[in-house]
């Protein structure tokens, strides 16, 4: 499999941008850089980025949605010793927290580097030993001793977001991506590489691509999305979180290196059935690995577009990936590019007749 270096290099930038939900313009900066040429920009106030595909001339509309946020964290208060409480944005495993690097904006925008921090062992009772770590019992320490030096030394304010302080890496013999905010940065890469895949194509629909807001605190910038954009069939490209280290090999349904995943169902939605298939076959057609699941948790913005107009068909494509919602994911370029693989060919082989069977 031959790496591009600049799809790469998108991936990277779109994992060290910090922007959990509700603060996901740097994000957005980067979405910019990579998709300068691809159409025509527009931005709403709750941060969705439009980008209408050159050529677009009033033929059923595909919409590919992609979330930009991240999991993070907000500072709640400061505490009297220079600590900070924080609560969460989207779901964490408070377990996974303590001794974590995270970085906290400050009033001026600068990002001060902190440790979530809990109790020394030392000083823990065996009943502290034994309970279950809740976010209440944990705090931020950027090194501060006071309230006082925490806001007026550090700048440190309430309402501002914190963001993991993982770097990113690329292991090309083995084929393995590292780093943070892969839900949904690779997703968000996806989409922008399926559209420079389709530039000069002539297509029979046309294509908007939607990097979307707020979808850990409940899918609502694709809500804003799909009322704005009324799309008549979508992909909507997520970052899974893969199940092939504990799951018994039977039931293994998002392994890394075995091509992205469609889910039937999860919680919030079920999919299209008809599209679903079609999109099952055509890649066992073109040799495209997938690979598919039914899933009795999580969510995602397709449980908003399936929802929009007349029940726009949607599919979720879902890239697996370790330890999702955490510090440290672990997935595969080649998971990545055949994700954009299947998207393209799906895009090429649509047309009006086909979206209106499914």
């Amino acid at each position: 499999m031959t790496v591009n270096k600049e799809s790469l290099e998108m991936i990277r930038d779109l994992s060290l941008a910090n922007a959990p939900s509700g603060f996901e313009d740097e994000a957005l900066e980067v979405v910019r850089h990579y998709a300068e040429g691809l159409g025509e920009f527009e931005e709403d106030h709750i941060r969705n980025l439009y980008i209408s595909r050159k050529g677009n001339s009033g033929k059923p509309l595909m919409m590919l949605d992609a979330h930009a946020d991240e999991v993070g964290f907000m500072v709640h208060s400061i505490r009297p010793n220079g600590t900070i409480r924080f609560t969460n944005i989207g779901g964490w495993n408070p377990a996974t927290l303590p001794s974590s690097r995270v970085l906290v904006k400050n009033a001026e925008g600068k990002y001060i580097p902190g440790i979530v921090s809990n109790k020394p062992v030392h000083f823990m009772s065996q009943a502290d030993r034994d309970r279950k770590i809740e976010l209440s019992d944990l705090s931020i320490d950027i090194g501060s001793t006071s309230k006082e030096e925490t806001e007026k030394s550090f700048k440190i304010r309430i309402g501002e977001p914190i963001v993991p302080d993982t770097p990113f890496t690329y292991d090309e013999e083995h084929d393995v991506l590292m780093g943070k905010a892969f839900d949904d940065r690779i997703g968000v890469a996806a989409l922008i590489e399926t559209m420079k895949r389709l530039e000069g194509e002539e297509l029979a629909i046309d294509v908007v691509g939607v990097v979307s807001s707020q979808e850990e605190v409940g899918s609502r910038g694709a809500q804003v999305a799909v009322n704005h954009v009324v799309p008549d069939i979508s992909i909507c490209f997520e970052a899974c979180p893969s199940d092939d280290t504990f799951t018994e090999a039977y039931a293994i349904q998002a392994a890394i290196k075995k091509g992205p995943m469609l889910r039937f169902m999860d919680r919030t939605v079920i999919c299209n059935p008809r599209y679903q298939r079609y999109a099952l076959d055509l890649a066992e057609k073109l040799g495209i690995p997938v690979q598919a699941s039914v899933r009795e948790g999580g969510g995602n913005n397709g449980a908003k577009i399936c929802l929009s107009d007349k029940g726009t068909p949607v599919i979720v494509v879902a890239i697996p990936v370790r330890y999702i919602h955490s510090h440290n994911c672990v997935a595969t370029y080649h998971d990545f590019n055949a994700a954009v693989d299947l998207a393209v060919a799906i895009v090429k082989d649509l047309d009006p007749e086909k979206i209106m069977g499914f």
